[in-house]
């Protein structure tokens, strides 16, 4: 099977390095893909916002089935365009994509399937978002509705900040994502990350992981798209799991499926495990970035059977295989990361890691000749297993540790609360 990959980030490195592993492909293509992803398919500088162009080139290739790692060509609808051609895509439609693309989508399901999730307003103009603001008090959670990148979140301490963030907002900070805006309560406890897949009906668990969303240790700094993560997460147990398919995966997928709008794909539900059980903080409609790093490391299934099944709705004759030992992954970013940074900055070191010690999914990278180069401000995943979490936190450190790239720099504690609660 010839298959073309979407996307340009670790994500889809890790993807690319999974699907290169299956018996069922025979050719991959990547658009555009990164230095790391060429080692796996052959990259194509494919504009992907344009359906038609990608589907002439489905067409010329003889693509058989296209797998769409990034939210923003989901929400376009890149995959109802792909089927309506007669070729088969692993993602969400449109529709169901917007479980990702807007936050109030996600909050009128929680309310018709009574998901249980944080209370919340949503709001059209600055004035009345304000009032609101001022009403709840701090801490606050304020989202712009629509898609921003990873950044349209703030979780605010004070007063002030809330203010700021819904400022932001509609000052055009997110551009047409924040024409609307959700403000949420304050939920307390601990984040995990819980992943299914969906064929519209039936509902195939993954695994669960969690991610580290602030810049610097300690869980201090501004928020960004993670800077590291690690698989399994201890904090989600077995009756946790059950749970979290109980009150929150199934009532979503039945009420979609209801709707008209069926979910195919992989569903990711971003967590909070409070005193009162686990709540529903946000989803999204495609793997996690960098948490898919770390379920790659430990899927021993075939990924491109997985995805077949998904987009076939077939899942109930599949399940999915993992290795024991834990995934870690820590991000190498660039300097200033999440605001502005360099690109264009050479990495050395990469080929002094070898493969059994750990894995390096380029997230933001180019080739310039035999050198590789940033291109981004998340720009390297080093991922390692281990049997432990301590265990795996230490072989990525030590892969980390033989990386020169002075104009980078990453976290030191990736996997600190597990490795408390092993100690």
């Amino acid at each position: 099977m010839k298959v073309l990959l979407i996307g340009s980030g670790g994500r889809e490195h890790s993807l690319a390095w999974a699907l290169a592993k299956s018996q069922k492909l025979t050719k991959l293509y990547a658009a555009p893909g990164n230095a790391g992803i060429a080692a796996h398919a052959e990259l194509t500088d494919l504009d992907v916002s344009d359906h038609a162009a990608v589907i002439t080139f489905c067409r010329d290739k003889q693509i058989e089935f296209v797998v769409v790692g990034p939210e923003a060509p989901l929400v376009a609808g890149l995959v109802d365009d792909l089927e309506a051609a007669g070729i088969k895509a692993f993602g969400p439609s449109k529709a169901a994509a917007q479980l990702e693309g807007s936050k109030a989508f996600t909050k009128a399901v929680c309310d018709e399937a009574s998901i249980p999730t944080a209370g919340y307003g949503r709001f059209d103009n600055a004035a009345d978002a304000l009032d609101y603001v001022r009403t709840k008090g701090a801490p606050i959670v304020i989202k712009a509705d629509g898609l921003a990148a990873g950044k349209g979140v703030v979780v605010a301490m004070t007063l002030a900040d809330a203010e700021d963030a819904v400022s932001d907002c509609f000052d055009g900070s997110f551009g047409a994502a924040g024409s609307e805006v959700v403000i949420e309560e304050f939920l307390e406890g601990e984040e995990a990350s819980f992943f299914v897949l969906s064929d519209g009906i039936n509902a195939l668990p993954l695994a669960t992981a969690q991610d580290h969303k602030r810049a610097f240790d300690g869980d201090e700094g501004p928020n960004t798209g993670g800077m590291g993560a690690y698989s399994p997460a201890p904090v989600l147990t077995d009756a946790l799991v059950a749970e979290v398919m109980r009150s929150i995966i199934e009532p979503t997928i039945e009420t979609l499926s209801k709707r008209g709008t069926p979910f195919k794909g992989v569903l990711y539900a971003g967590l909070m495990i409070t005193s009162d059980g686990p709540k529903l903080i946000e989803y999204n409609t495609r793997f996690g970035d960098p948490e898919c790093q770390v379920l790659m490391m430990r899927l021993k299934s075939d990924l491109l059977e997985l995805m077949i099944a998904s987009a076939d709705g077939t899942l109930d004759q599949s399940r999915a295989d993992w290795h024991d030992d834990v995934a870690l992954t820590v991000v190498m970013a660039a300097k200033g990361y999440p605001g502005a940074y360099k690109k264009g900055t050479e990495i050395k070191g990469l080929n002094a890691i070898s493969a059994d010690e750990a894995e390096v999914f380029h997230a933001g990278t180019k080739s310039d000749g035999d050198k590789i180069l940033a291109n981004g401000g998340r720009v390297l995943n080093v991922t390692a297993l281990g049997i432990s979490v301590k265990d795996a936190q230490e072989a990525a450190y030590k892969a980390v540790s033989k990386i020169d790239w002075p104009e980078g720099f990453c976290r030191s504690d990736i996997g600190w609360r597990a490795v408390a609660r092993e100690n």
